[in-house]
C-alpha cells in the first residue's frame, strides 16, 4: 500500500450538481438560473481527498469543471493541489462535456505513466461505463464516488471498489477548537483522519501503527513529529492518550481512535 500510486479525476461539476439536487429537489441544478450563477461550497474536498490517500501516493489529481461558477471552492482545491482544467459548455443548456474530456485523459494517462496503480473517478454518470473496462482491462484498480441518490448503479457495480460521497465525509474541526490550540488540534486531526482512513480500507478498529505515518504524509506532506516537541513518531502518538489508544499486536503495535472520537 505505501509504494501504491493513485490518479484522481473529479467531474467536479457533477458531484456538486447532485448535492445541490439532494438539497433543493432533483433536478433543481438543471435550471440556468441555478446553474449559471455562484455556486456555494457543497463538496467536502478534503475528505474525498484524504480518502484517495488511503489508496497510496496521489499523483494526478485533476478537476474538470467551468470553474467561471465555482470560484468560492478556491482555498479548498489549491490546498490539495487540484490541477483544474476549464471546460465552456458549447451553450446555455448544453453539458460542459467534463465525462468525454476525463475519460480521453484517463486513457492517456494511463498509457503514459505506467506506474499508476489506482484510478479514483469522483463522479456517477453511467457515461464513465466504457471507461471502466478500459480502466481494468489495463490492470488497474478503479475506485468509483459518487453521491447515494444520482448515481448510476451500474456504473457503481462496474468499479472494483465504489464509495457514495455520504459515507466518506469526517466532521472538519471546529475555528473555534482551531484557534483554542492550533498545532495540538492539527496533530489530533491527522492522527483521527489517518486511522479513519485505513480503519475504512480494513473493515477493522485497530490498525498497524506503522501504516499510520506513511498515511499522515499523504495527508499532510509537510507533516513532522519535531513541529510538535517529538523525536519521533511513537513519540508522537503518545502526545495524544485522549485520541488514540495502542496495543501490542501480533507482529506489530496497533492503534485505534478512542471510542469518544469516533
Amino acid at each position: 500500500m505505501e509504494n501504491n500510486t493513485v490518479a484522481i479525476y473529479w467531474d467536479f461539476e457533477n458531484i456538486h450538481a447532485s448535492i445541490y439536487d439532494s438539497k433543493n429537489g432533483k433536478g433543481s441544478y438543471s435550471k440556468v438560473k441555478n446553474r449559471s450563477t455562484a455556486q456555494e461550497k457543497l463538496v467536502d474536498v478534503q475528505s474525498l481527498v484524504d480518502f484517495a490517500s488511503s489508496f497510496g501516493t496521489i499523483v494526478i489529481n485533476r478537476a474538470y469543471c467551468n470553474w467561471q461558477w465555482f470560484f468560492k471552492y478556491q482555498h479548498s482545491l489549491l490546498k490539495n493541489a487540484i490541477d483544474l482544467v476549464q471546460l465552456f459548455p458549447p451553450g446555455s443548456s448544453a453539458k460542459n462535456g467534463a465525462d468525454i474530456k476525463l475519460s480521453l485523459d484517463v486513457v492517456e494517462d494511463i498509457l503514459r505513466f505506467p506506474h499508476i496503480e489506482t484510478v479514483v473517478i469522483i463522479g456517477g454518470d453511467s457515461d464513465f461505463m466504457p471507461l471502466s473496462q478500459k480502466v481494468k482491462a489495463s490492470g488497474k484498480t478503479l475506485v468509483g464516488i459518487g453521491c447515494k441518490k444520482t448515481t448510476n448503479k451500474h456504473w457503481a457495480n462496474s468499479c472494483d471498489e465504489f464509495r457514495y460521497y455520504e459515507t466518506l465525509l469526517i466532521a472538519e474541526v471546529s475555528e473555534q477548537e482551531q484557534n483554542s490550540n492550533e498545532t495540538t488540534t492539527r496533530g489530533s486531526d491527522l492522527i483521527k483522519r489517518a486511522i479513519i482512513r485505513l480503519s475504512g480500507n480494513t473493515g477493522e478498529p485497530w490498525v498497524l501503527k506503522a501504516a499510520i505515518r506513511p498515511m499522515l504524509k499523504r495527508l499532510d506532506p509537510t507533516f513532522d513529529e519535531s513541529d510538535y516537541g517529538c523525536k519521533n513518531f511513537s513519540d508522537f502518538l503518545n502526545k495524544f492518550p485522549n485520541v488514540c489508544e495502542i496495543r501490542q499486536g501480533k507482529h506489530d503495535h496497533e492503534v485505534r481512535i478512542r471510542e469518544k472520537h469516533r
